[in-house]
């Protein structure tokens, strides 16, 4: 083997190791997430939780791409189109459970566990960004570079669940938590609408 393509299988399995750090950061969260959510009665925290779960699958199309160079573009685009529909589902079920809560005045319990939870993924999600660019660099790939807008984009919904949730904790606003829910929906929308049209979420990038 070349140098060339030596350096390029080195950078290869870099990418696929952050990958799969990714996914099970991800993983983790969705876990703690859901789990966090039932037990407070959070509508934003369980949202974050499935969010969570369905960027696991779409990581997984990115795995599969990057260790089977025989993938095909069709079949990539079918597996980011199931995507596509798990997250219009999702923002189905959010936007449904936030208005039903703000509809009844439902009220959450201060969840410390949630808070905590927010706040690692407002840390630790932009570094996961961060290096997912520097794979994708090395690689010249920009379905990982599209992938570390998803890891971007979890973030920012991380901000705006910690605000809902730390609103809540502080001032007892029990509106604080639907209305995060609510807030999150049109940034699923964009990745719904994003697979549905067989691409990458987040961005239009192929390898």
């Amino acid at each position: 083997m070349s140098d060339l393509g030596q350096a390029g299988a080195i950078h290869r399995r870099a990418g696929l190791r952050i990958e799969f750090l990714s996914i099970g950061w991800t993983g983790l969260e969705s876990i703690v997430g859901i789990i966090a959510g039932v037990l407070a009665g959070s509508v934003a925290l369980i949202s974050f939780g499935i969010d969570s779960v369905i960027e696991v699958a779409s990581s997984l199309v990115l795995v599969w791409r990057l260790s089977d160079a025989s993938a095909t573009e069709d079949r990539e685009a079918f597996a980011h189109r199931l995507v596509g529909i798990c997250f219009l589902a999702l923002a189905i079920y959010v936007s449904f459970e936030a208005m039903k809560d703000l509809l009844t005045h439902s009220t959450p319990r201060v969840a410390y566990l949630g808070i905590i939870y927010a706040a690692a993924c407002v840390i630790v999600m932009p570094l996961l960004a961060r290096a997912k660019r520097r794979a994708a660099a090395n690689l010249q790939s920009h379905a990982l570079h599209a992938d570390s807008h998803q890891s971007d984009i979890c973030a920012y919904l991380a901000m705006i669940l910690l605000v809902g949730l730390g609103l809540n904790a502080l001032f007892g606003w029990w509106w604080a938590d639907p209305v995060a829910a609510l807030c999150m929906v049109p940034i699923i929308l964009r990745e719904a609408i994003s697979g549905l049209r067989g691409q990458p979420c987040s961005h239009d990038h192929r390898i």
